[in-house]
């Protein structure tokens, strides 16, 4: 969430901020965050004072019942249990006003970096490259949701049965495609220095909190019956959460972790023509790359991290480009993103399979995860995240720009992973 401290110094830059990522009432919001900030200090200010009265005439009692003036005492005594009762009054409002301060924290989200373009919609994206050769498929080429019936590799019918829309099951080499991706996008974070993490699937509250999908995405998570806890949508909560509550040293700097993972995302009112086969998934596979470092440093990191994201669609063969988000179509917790997309030769589109995002300060605020610097002061620390990569439209393109007369062939990069050439 954004620090008090820097709505502030420059509310008007905050406000703006908002604006530009299409946040509405931003400054009503804002006002209503000053207003209770001063209320709540005004209101601790008070209460201070109190207990520094209380403390001081407990004194001026028991010097009184030493010299033997019980009548004074005991006049003092009923002051002070007047006083106390005013602070417990003023605790409790403290304490509903810290919340509500809080509540409204947790509700604004992430300013973007002044570099974010302006823009409403997706339609406004910045594309910064492109590479790569779209393929020119044979005449009846086929979308990939029909390949996997002909080659019997998912079975999204099972999957229904088994489940519901949305939970394919995959099978055959479709199969041993998913686990050599999985293998192959970890072993290559692994030469790039990430420490693999295997983290839980299912997070409490806190951890859900603490990067920023609740409140917001609560909607969106599956939770479980009669429990705090909630099916990650992404690798990204558990393992950033590994670091909740911890002041790093500057030398363990830059922390980079990877994991594999399933997702879960309800997805709710999005299904349709355009997300047909495994375009949008309610479960899917994903390699999740995870860095901290000190602010200095994170922009920097999120270049790298865009490359490292760009080396693995290069290894795949498949077509590419890189596109910045604008304000408008920038997710709640990110001051920036570059969205990474793979063409899709069958279904004639650009397939998201990719967010790298920089979060500043806005976790680890929550978090309060901070680092202590040489001069011994704590100061908070940089998230970064990105998918390297998620699977079910890599599969897609795959197949689909791969497809030829005698099967569907696989990248050189992959075949020491699946074992095989071709899906026949």
């Amino acid at each position: 969430m954004l620090n008090i401290i820097q709505i502030k110094e420059n509310p008007d830059k905050i406000i703006r901020g908002l604006e530009k990522k299409r946040f509405p009432d931003a400054d009503q919001m804002v006002q209503k965050v000053l207003f209770l900030d001063e209320k709540r200090r005004n209101t601790q200010t008070e209460l201070d004072r109190i207990l520094g009265e209380i403390n001081n005439l407990s004194k001026k009692i028991g010097q009184l019942m030493k010299e033997g003036d019980k009548q004074e005492a005991d006049r003092i005594k009923n002051v002070t249990r007047d006083l106390k009762e005013d602070s417990k009054k003023l605790g409790i409002l403290q304490d509903e006003l810290e919340n509500a301060l809080e509540n409204v924290l947790y509700n604004i989200p992430n300013v973007p970096h002044p570099e974010v373009p302006e823009g409403r919609t997706a339609e406004d994206n910045r594309v910064i490259l492109q590479q790569g050769t779209i393929p020119e498929l044979p005449e009846h080429a086929l979308p990939h949701w029909e390949l996997i019936e002909k080659y019997d590799i998912i079975d999204f019918a099972l999957g229904n049965k088994l489940t519901g829309a949305g939970f394919p099951v995959y099978k055959n080499k479709g199969a041993k495609l998913q686990r050599a991706l999985i293998n192959f996008f970890l072993d290559e974070a692994h030469k790039k220095g990430y420490i693999e993490i295997q983290p839980p699937v299912v997070i409490n509250a806190a951890s859900g909190t603490a990067t920023g999908q609740l409140p917001d995405k609560e909607g969106q998570m599956y939770q479980l019956k009669d429990e705090d806890f909630y099916l990650i949508p992404t690798a990204e909560v558990p393992i950033t959460n590994i670091y909740r509550n911890v002041i790093l040293k500057e030398e363990e700097l830059p922390v980079k972790n990877v994991g594999y993972t399933p997702c879960f995302r309800r997805e709710a009112g999005s299904w349709g023509a355009h997300v047909r086969g495994l375009n949008r998934l309610h479960q899917f596979d994903k390699v999740e790359i995870v860095r901290i470092c000190r602010p200095e440093d994170s922009y920097g990191a999120l270049k790298i991290m865009c490359d490292e994201v760009i080396s693995l669609l290069s290894l795949l063969e498949l077509p590419y480009r890189m596109v910045q988000l604008c304000g408008g179509d920038l997710g709640f917790t990110s001051a920036m993103t570059y969205d990474m997309e793979v063409y899709s030769a069958a279904q004639k589109k650009w397939l998201e399979v990719s967010s790298v995002s920089n979060f500043e300060t806005f976790q680890s605020n929550r978090l309060k995860l901070r680092y202590k610097n040489q001069a011994n002061k704590n100061i908070l620390l940089h998230t970064l995240n990105g998918s390297a990569l998620a699977l079910p439209r890599i599969v897609a393109a795959l197949l689909e720009n791969n497809q030829a007369p005698e099967g569907i062939r696989i990248p050189a990069a992959l075949v020491p992973y699946t074992g095989f050439e071709w899906i026949h």
